[in-house]
């Protein structure tokens, strides 16, 4: 199933970053200590909806150690609200995130004044000096509230409508009007909180020498927030630097500039003296942009044979206050991906984003694509417990087959290559299906035994290019600089293989460079399980470029034909002669030495290439799960859990297994346990760990992760993407069991999560 290992692409080897973590010698934001530098902390709302009357800081400005303290009206004008990406096909309401509050507050936690002091404690302590006088205003709480549009968020944006999107294809009124069975059901997605180990953050430093100004922050790369700051400062990106030092964990949370960041940098350009904030706990879960948010209207129609002809979807995602830069994009990746792994002819979607008092959404690990999986996978249950049909074989008749690809779905995407079958015939074969089925249906001892098989396919490579540069030093050393910056994806062992693989040369001489802007190429970034999709392709393409032009330049110090240069183990020797060799270390000597280069060469070895995909990728899969359920308590155990993965070509099959079984867990927190509450009032009622469930070790079951290898057409290394897989389909194949188990009590859903009190309570109200 696997194709076989070259020189390094396909070696599972143990990631190079992680000796320096383990020994505490990893440098984060915080970790970093200025001379003169001064600490902002924030002003928060305690209201969710409000008018600002007034903002009292004359004793803040007074007290010890402060240094400024600053309102929207002290910004005024120089800097600009965070803008917001409108999606093809959407359309937008004007409401960008102000990097301070302005007239009203929209949710708690919301950022209106800024204070800067001497330390952060001098900061806390003249921040509890501020009052904010607010009219407080009725909360808008739930998507029903917001369409109701009793109460406007933004008085200036009719029915709380930030975002819609539709797309139709064929007649699904006639579909549905003729089906032999129509399915239909409405589903509660719940919110939820990235909760990184490190929270976000920023040290902002001006020299007015040179009118640089430089930001290390927590983020995902260095491009996009030197864009976004560009934006919102006004000034041009090549006055600003962006490094991004060690990051501990973002999963899609620190994609986008926070207002936060952007105060930091405006006041070290007004004071002159660096300045770092970094968030507490509480302010990583109340302000950081939340996930998820959906409530969904789903239904689809299916022939007698179990065929389903036609879909129909109304997806209310809850947006929160404001666009952030990518909060409409989520809703709209959900929306295209809803027919799944299926040929579903006919579709009918509105996509609906409502403005909510709540704190903006945007891409959380999957980024629309479990919300997707969830909903396409509950519906094929649903439709085989309607049918009496053995689900595993109602999703077989509809797969789209392997002839088929390229497919172009009916909702706007083309998936590039796959074998969704031999997917779905592996997970079934690892859990034992059969065996199981019989084990469920016994049911001896009280327990709830119950299994669930579900497939997904989700779209990776998102902005399509990516740019690398590789350079060689005259002692060989081989230098590799990445648009993609890594926040724990194994970068420097990943994209060091692939260069190690084009060059021949041991892993040991590849340095991998990142993150720092005024050091690596141009680049996009990581996120949407993209970097070595996009990333690695242009590292992969950078190689060649150098390795073709190293062959050029040995050819001529051995006196032979560039053809017949062969590479093997830092060395390139002539086909057939393999005494008549020279180092890569001598061929990099020479390429900087004019005197030993031919005059049609240029010095140097080195190469930069963007590399452009024609498309996205779409990685695949299927999951499986056995569960039993206790109807004393409502608890679930797993018993097995199998995850069957095509992601193309593996470049490391260690670490691509790391990331499904971190992704499975967090997919696992989502089924179980975790859920950001608001009361009615707009206040958190998760604002701690101590309300926030996140999932423990001790709760983690035993995983099993297998790949498979159905390689893209669409870039030379044939790789898909695994960051998200896991957080896709292990939510899905959880509920499909845990509903397995339930059904033969007539329990037909239940929405995520899947807690023991949700279910208990479930089991004893009937």
């Amino acid at each position: 199933m696997m194709s076989q290992p070259t020189a390094w692409i396909g070696r599972p080897l143990r990631r190079r970053e992680d000796p320096k973590f383990l020994r505490g010698q990893g440098s984060f934001v915080d970790d970093l200590a200025l001379p003169r530098m001064a600490h902002v902390v924030f002003v928060r709302s305690a209201v969710a909806h409000g008018r600002l009357r007034a903002i009292h800081t004359g004793e803040a400005r007074a007290a010890p150690g402060v240094l400024a303290v600053v309102t929207a009206a002290d910004l005024g004008g120089r800097v600009q609200p965070v803008i917001p990406f409108t999606p093809e096909g959407a359309q937008l309401a004007r409401a960008p995130h102000s990097i301070l509050a302005v007239d009203k507050v929209r949710y708690v936690g919301e950022p209106v004044v800024a204070v800067l002091a001497e330390t952060r404690a001098a900061a806390e302590d003249a921040a509890a000096l501020i009052t904010l006088d607010i009219d407080p205003l009725p909360a808008v709480t739930t998507t029903a509230q917001a369409l109701d549009a009793g109460v406007l968020v933004h008085d200036g944006i009719p029915g709380n409508v930030l975002m819609r999107w539709t797309h139709a294809e064929g007649n699904a009124d006639e579909v549905f009007a003729g089906a032999a069975r129509t399915v239909s059901q409405h589903f509660h997605i719940p919110r939820l909180a990235a909760a990184p180990i490190e929270s976000r953050g920023a040290v902002a430093v001006y020299d007015p020498g040179t009118d640089l100004l430089t930001v290390w922050c927590s983020m995902q790369d260095p491009h996009r927030p030197r864009a976004q700051l560009s934006r919102i400062l006004q000034r041009p990106d090549d006055l600003i630097r962006v490094i991004i030092p060690d990051v501990g964990g973002a999963f899609g949370s620190k994609g986008h500039v926070p207002p936060e960041t952007a105060v930091a940098a405006f006041l070290a350009i007004d004071t002159h003296r660096p300045v770092k904030w970094v968030e507490d706990r509480r302010e990583n879960l109340a302000a950081t942009y939340q996930g998820r948010g959906l409530d969904v209207d789903m239904s689809v129609a299916v022939d007698a044979a179990g065929r389903v002809q036609g879909m129909r979807a109304r997806v209310v995602a809850d947006l929160g206050a404001y666009l952030y830069a990518a909060t409409a994009q989520v809703p709209i990746t959900t929306s295209m991906l809803l027919t799944g792994c299926y040929t579903i002819p006919a579709v009918s979607v509105e996509t609906v984003g409502v403005a909510t008092n709540k704190v903006p959404t945007g891409p959380y690990r999957g980024a629309g694509r479990p919300e997707a999986a969830y909903l396409i996978e509950r519906m094929m249950d649903l439709t085989a417990a309607e049918l009496g049909m053995d689900p595993v074989e109602l999703r077989r008749i509809n797969l789209v087959m392997p002839e088929q690809f390229p497919y172009r779905t009916s909702l706007g995407f083309t998936y590039d290559s796959g074998d969704y079958g031999r997917a779905l015939d592996r997970a079934c074969e690892l859990l034992g299906y059969d065996r199981r089925r019989q084990q469920a249906a016994r049911n001896s001892d009280g327990r709830r035994t119950g299994i669930g098989v579900t497939m997904y396919v989700e779209r990776a490579g998102a902005q399509l290019w990516e740019s690398a540069a590789i350079s060689v030093s005259p002692s060989g050393r081989v230098i590799a600089r990445l648009g993609s910056t890594p926040t724990g994806q194994a970068h420097e062992t990943t994209f060091g293989q692939i260069a190690a693989d084009v060059l021949q040369v041991d892993l040991e001489m590849i340095t991998v460079e990142h993150g720092d802007s005024a050091v690596v190429p141009r680049g996009v970034g990581t996120f949407g399980s993209r970097s070595t999709t996009v990333g690695g392709s242009a590292l992969h393409v950078a190689a060649r470029r150098v390795k073709e032009k190293a062959s050029r330049i040995a050819a001529h110090l051995l006196e032979a034909a560039p053809e017949d240069m062969v590479w093997a183990g830092g060395r390139i020797f002539v086909a057939g002669a393999p005494e008549r060799a020279v180092a890569l270390a001598d061929v990099a000597n020479a390429a900087y030495n004019p005197g030993r280069l031919p005059r049609s060469i240029e010095m140097g070895l080195d190469a930069q290439v963007t590399f452009c995909l024609p498309g996205p990728v779409f990685p695949f899969g299927a999951y499986a799960a056995a569960v039993e359920v206790d109807p004393e308590t409502g608890q679930v155990g797993i018993v097995d859990l199998v995850c069957v993965d095509d992601v193309g070509r593996v470049v490391n099959p260690l670490t691509a297994e790391g990331q499904v079984i971190g992704g499975t867990i967090q997919g696992l927190g989502q089924a179980f346990t975790e859920e950001v509450v608001y009361d009615s009032d707009g206040q958190l009622l998760t604002a701690t760990f101590a309300d926030y469930g996140m999932p423990r070790a001790d709760e983690t079951p035993p995983v099993r992760s297998v790949f498979l290898e159905t390689p893209s057409p669409l870039n030379p290394l044939g790789v898909k993407g695994i960051g998200e897989a896991g957080s896709i389909a292990a939510p899905a194949a959880v509920a499909s069991a845990v509903h397995d188990a339930l059904r033969p009590l007539g329990i037909r859903h239940l929405d995520f999560p899947l807690t023991p009190r949700r279910i208990w309570q479930a089991i004893h109200s009937r």
